[in-house]
């Protein structure tokens, strides 16, 4: 999306929050380079966002998350030159098109590319071409400019004559002339201008890379994008482009549908509005009946970068809301959905930690959403799903709702404050398969039912390609009446970093663990470090939802984020619990 210039931050900082401020485009494209193994485009639409991941980080990922967990498309930031800074926005101030940025140089940016092709995983770069950057300096790569001068691409004739921003929405020639918070306006109607970035995108191509994001659409012409792709090694690109919908605006997203996909922002925003004040019964018909735009050419979200820093989405400060709109996204079929995989941040200006790299998930405050169990499972949901309509609806009337994918797959949700205990009719095949959700074996009976309960927040999630959890015994049909051989309960292991003075404690929705009430946690062993364990004596049969907390000296709590864990303990033992905390 738009990103702000140093001289200025106060402008800029309304982008995130304004309704009316357009923020990107993706494109999807093909190119010269070996492709990657996956699925052709579209086959396997799921795109892990990883904003501000260093190239070197983003290859690793693609081998040891994302391709395993079946992701189509990994998005990365801006490879491009830029001014120099800390600040996130930085990446989206281009000095020139060499890949010179601070997330990785051209041969580290061609090796990513090179991995996540070998783990199945096509490459989207985040490109911009509306603009150029504000002020006088030398980027990232070297290069010298001043505001309309950046030697051997661009000078002041190659810019829109409107020199002052943006200033109404309700003015096309305003919107897509003037300057977005005062960034130099490249003039995209110029056939030199065209022919520059379509030979930026080209030299990506070159690389190897699958597709674009491309930022700030809704500021240039929607015929001029169609000439800068029709220019691309592969003219008949995939071209998805994000662009904010605003009532009553000169431009809207619609505009741009006859070049491709086209993001649909109302889709995020209403996710957070239904989720936090309506009922999820209400997303029964979500999608085109909300009048979003046709489902096949739409893109979706539950938050990005500039959206979860605005506050007009949900976002991972949301807890199991956030989690629990995320399983929806990717079990709804309504357009491609992107998972967002950013870092903890109270500064929003804040860039990423460690300067991109990303030593190991949920340390120094990277939150590799894309990772999380609920969400990275449902992955493998939607793949299975694909083609199938909504079938076999059913809700409570307020935050519990449950749906099939006709024969291949279903969900519940539950986006309630106590457990939810049911019998849930289907229409899977009738044998065993594993909740993704919890890990935890189903048996679906010849009728296509099975019973479940599912604590506060959390989901049931089954799949025809999940029948089997390891080798885990599918839950009873009815209360087992046999004497357990062993002590039942639970075995919690958690692998969680701590500072001296800090331990970790258990709670959960039992009496055993405390009611929720972390002044009654169970304080786990650190005696394996860093993994902290736990056995705790439950009923054989007990289904229950958990969470792990951190205590310092002076009692302060700390709860780890996404949606409650759950678990069911067996007819005879213990349920082994082996979890990762989640900064």
């Amino acid at each position: 999306m738009p990103t702000r210039a140093r001289a200025v931050r106060a402008a800029a900082a309304l982008l995130s929050v304004s309704a009316v401020t357009a923020v990107a485009a993706l494109a999807v494209v093909g190119g010269p380079a070996p492709q990657a193994a996956a699925a052709a485009p579209g086959e396997k639409d799921v795109t892990a966002v990883m904003f501000e991941w260093r190239f070197d980080s983003v290859g690793k990922a693609c081998g040891e998350s994302l391709g395993p967990a079946g992701y189509g498309y990994v998005q990365v930031s801006p490879p491009q030159e830029h001014i120099q800074g800390g600040q996130w926005w930085t990446s989206y101030q281009p000095v020139s098109y060499k890949i010179a940025g601070r997330l990785g140089d051209r041969a580290a940016f061609k090796a990513m590319v090179d991995a996540c092709h070998a783990a199945g995983v096509k490459v989207v770069a985040d490109s911009v071409i509306n603009h150029m950057a504000a002020g006088d300096g030398t980027g990232t790569g070297g290069s010298s400019y001043t505001k309309y001068n950046y030697p051997g691409i661009y000078s002041g004739a190659d810019m829109d004559d409107c020199r002052s921003s943006i200033s109404n929405y309700q003015d096309r020639g305003n919107v897509q002339n003037c300057e977005l918070v005062q960034l130099a306006d490249l003039d995209t109607g110029e056939d030199y201008v065209r022919g520059r970035i379509a030979a930026y995108l080209n030299d990506l191509l070159s690389l190897g890379v699958d597709g674009f994001r491309i930022d700030a659409a809704k500021h240039m012409p929607a015929a001029d994008l169609a000439n800068i792709k029709s220019r691309m090694t592969n003219p008949n690109a995939y071209w998805k482009q994000e662009a904010i919908h605003g009532a009553g605006e000169a431009v809207s997203p619609g505009e741009y549908l006859g070049s491709g996909d086209v993001q649909e922002f109302r889709y995020a925003r209403d996710l957070k509005r239904v989720f936090q004040n309506e009922n999820l019964a209400n997303l029964k018909n979500f999608g085109e009946a909300w009048g979003y735009m046709p489902a096949g050419q739409s893109a979706v979200f539950v938050d990005n970068h500039d959206t979860e820093r605005g506050g007009d989405t949900l976002s991972y400060k949301n807890g199991s809301a956030y989690t629990l709109a995320n399983v929806f996204m990717l079990a709804w079929p309504y357009g491609s959905p992107d998972v967002h995989s950013g870092y903890e941040w109270t500064d929003r200006d804040a860039g990423p930690p460690n300067g991109g790299t990303v030593n190991s998930c949920y340390t120094d405050g990277w939150k590799c959403q894309h990772a999380w169990q609920e969400i990275s499972s449902m992955v493998g949901f939607r793949n299975s799903a694909r083609g199938q309509a909504v079938t076999d609806w059913w809700d409570n009337g307020g935050d519990q709702i449950a749906f099939g994918r006709g024969a291949k797959a279903y969900v519940a949700i539950n986006h309630e404050g106590s457990a939810l205990t049911r019998t849930f009719q289907t229409s899977l095949p009738a044998g065993d398969y594993c909740d993704v959700q919890s890990g935890r074996a189903v048996t679906v009976d010849s009728g296509g039912r099975f019973s479940a309960t599912l604590g506060a927040g959390t989901a049931v999630a089954l799949h025809v390609g999940a029948r089997s959890c390891g080798g885990a015994t599918p839950s009873p049909t009815s209360t087992p009446t046999a004497t357990p051989t062993v002590a039942a309960g639970a075995s919690f292991a958690v692998n969680a970093t701590t500072v001296l003075g800090q331990n970790i404690y258990v709670t959960g929705d039992r009496a055993e663990l405390g009611n929720w009430n972390t002044g009654a946690a169970l304080k786990l062993d650190p005696a394996a470090y860093p993994v902290w364990k736990l056995d705790v004596t439950l009923p054989p049969g007990t289904v229950f939802a958990y969470k792990y907390v951190r205590k310092d000296a002076a009692g302060n709590v700390t709860w780890e984020s996404g949606a409650n864990r759950s678990a069911t303990v067996p007819a005879n033992g213990k349920v082994t619990l082996t979890d990762t905390w989640r900064n």
